[in-house]
């Protein structure tokens, strides 16, 4: 079970790659936090947003959710859509409903 409440249907090749990658990051916690911003996100990003998440992924666990968490500033990841993403999980827009 991935916790994907989005279907890749509609997406490019490029959106299905990175939803599928956002999911199967190594650590259940960085799972949750980017496959959710990707279910929410993941259709309606611009090209360079893609670019950017792309990247994004890439980032260790630990460094990521340290910079998420924590605020630490992410020099090389000082993008839009960084910022969208942390705001995304600290504003609870991640968390689903119980």
């Amino acid at each position: 079970m991935t916790g994907t409440t989005r279907s890749s249907a509609g997406l490019d090749a490029r959106r299905r790659r990175i939803l599928y990658r956002a999911w199967h990051r190594g650590t259940r916690e960085m799972d949750l936090l980017m496959g959710r911003f990707a279910d929410a996100h993941i259709g309606d990003l611009s090209e360079q947003d893609v670019a950017d998440f792309e990247l994004l992924i890439e980032v260790e666990d630990p460094d990521l959710f340290g910079w998420i968490n924590s605020g630490t500033p992410a020099p090389e990841f000082d993008t839009p859509i960084f910022h969208r993403f942390r705001q995304f999980h600290l504003s609870g827009e991640g968390v689903p409903e119980i």
